[in-house]
């Protein structure tokens, strides 16, 4: 497990033996975990920015649409 992405909002976390990456929205306390080809999209669409607009806020926002409607809420027991 690595924290790849650091944010005020976002946190994503890698789990490289299982080719797979937690987003963990951090306002909205929840997270979504994806692996196979949706984390192959995801790492694309991150790529795909170009390097001049790699931001916080660019990726940032890309997590907000990523994680709409799919994010799950955070419970704790």
């Amino acid at each position: 497990m690595n924290v790849v992405y650091n944010s005020d909002s976002y946190a994503i976390v890698a789990y490289p033996t299982r080719q797979a990456f937690e987003l963990v929205d951090k306002l909205a306390s929840r997270s979504l975990f994806v692996q196979g080809s949706v984390a192959i999209d995801l790492r694309s669409a991150i790529d795909s920015i170009p390097d001049e607009d790699r931001d916080q806020e660019s990726i940032d926002s890309l997590l907000d649409v990523f994680c709409a409607g799919a994010a799950k809420p955070i419970v704790l027991h």
